[in-house]
C-alpha cells in the first residue's frame, strides 16, 4: 500500500480542526500524530509521561512549524488525572477525541475507582470520557470519537460476575474484555447520538510496547520476524487516521482488509457478541459511569 496516495484519496484537511488524541508517545500515537499535523490539524497530546509528551512537541513542531499543539497529562488509572484531564478539553474547541492509549500485559492492581487498571486504561477512563465530553462535543458541527479496539475483544466473553476479569491471569483475555466492553458499550451508547458521530477502528497486528510483553527470550526471537510480517504503526495508524473521516454504524469498525491484519483500511460488519450480552455490557457501562459521577 503506498501512503501517499492512501492520504491523498481518503483524507482531506483539518485546518481548524482540533484533535485530542490518548496515549500520544506511544508506538500508534507518535506516527498517527504525524499523520494528523500533516493534514493541519491542531493537536492535544493526551499522556501520562510529560517529559515524552514534551519532547514529542519539540519534535513535531520541528517538522511542521505552523502546527499548533498542546500537551495535557493524564493517566488513565488515577480517576483524578482523567477528570482534571478532561475539564482542561472542555476548556477546548475539541473536534475530534481519539481513545488510542492501551495497556496489555502490564503489573496488574486495583485502581481507585475498585477496578482492575488493565479495564481502567482501556474501557473505564475512555468511556468517562466519551460521556463526559458529549455535550462539549456537540457544540462543534461534524464532532467524532474515534475509539481504538482490537482483535483481542474476540478472545473472551463478558462475565457478569466478573466484570473486570480480576479473576482472570491470561493477559489476552483480560485485555480483550476491556476492548470488548469499550466497543460494545460504545455502539449502544451512540444507537440514540444524533450530533457525534463514532468510529471504531483497530490497527490488525503491528509492532509497539503491547507486542512487547513476551519473555526476553521468545521477544528476541520474534522481534524481527513481526517487524517483517506484520504492517508497521506508520500503516497500522492509517486504519485510526480513517476513523477521523469515516463514520461507523453499530456493529462496524476499521481495520485492515484482509483477515484483520494486512491492507488498506476497511469498514466491515463485527457480529461477535448477542444482542443479549451487548445490551448487558451497555447496562454495566452505565452504571460504571454513574458510579464514578457521570
Amino acid at each position: 500500500m503506498n501512503t501517499q496516495k492512501w492520504m491523498a484519496e481518503h483524507t482531506e484537511s483539518l485546518a481548524g480542526k482540533t484533535v485530542a488524541i490518548t496515549g500520544a508517545t506511544g508506538g500508534l500515537g507518535t506516527p498517527l500524530c504525524r499523520r494528523l499535523a500533516e493534514l493541519g490539524a491542531r493537536l492535544i497530546l493526551l499522556d501520562r509521561n510529560p517529559e515524552k509528551s514534551a519532547a514529542l512537541r519539540e519534535k513535531l513542531c520541528g517538522e511542521f512549524p505552523s502546527l499548533e499543539i498542546k500537551t495535557v497529562p493524564e493517566n488513565l488509572e488515577d480517576m483524578d488525572s482523567v477528570r482534571a484531564a478532561c475539564e482542561r478539553l472542555e476548556a477546548e474547541p475539541l473536534d475530534i477525541l481519539i481513545h488510542n492509549a492501551g495497556a496489555y500485559s502490564i503489573p496488574r492492581h486495583k485502581c481507585t475507582s475498585g477496578y482492575d487498571n488493565v479495564f481502567q486504561i482501556n474501557f473505564v477512563s475512555p468511556y468517562y470520557m466519551t460521556k463526559r465530553l458529549l455535550p462539549h462535543l456537540r457544540r462543534r458541527p461534524g464532532a467524532r470519537v474515534v475509539a481504538v479496539g482490537s482483535i483481542a475483544h474476540n478472545y473472551s466473553v463478558s462475565d457478569p460476575n466478573d466484570v473486570d476479569f480480576t479473576g482472570r491471569s491470561r493477559a489476552s483475555k483480560v485485555y480483550g474484555n476491556a476492548k470488548r466492553y469499550l466497543m460494545y458499550a460504545l455502539w449502544e451508547l451512540f444507537r440514540t447520538e444524533e450530533d457525534v458521530r463514532l468510529s471504531v477502528c483497530h490497527p490488525g497486528v503491528t509492532f509497539t510496547n503491547i507486542t512487547a510483553h513476551y519473555p526476553k527470550v521468545i521477544f528476541a526471537l520474534i522481534r524481527y520476524p513481526m517487524k517483517v510480517i506484520f504492517p508497521p504503526p506508520r500503516k497500522a495508524c492509517l486504519c485510526i487516521l480513517q476513523g477521523c473521516f469515516d463514520t461507523c454504524g453499530a456493529r462496524e469498525w476499521i481495520g485492515p482488509r484482509w483477515l484483520n491484519v494486512w491492507g488498506s483500511p476497511r469498514k466491515r460488519s463485527v457480529r461477535t457478541a448477542t444482542e443479549e450480552e451487548a445490551k448487558e455490557i451497555f447496562v454495566r457501562a452505565q452504571t460504571i459511569a454513574a458510579e464514578l459521577g457521570i
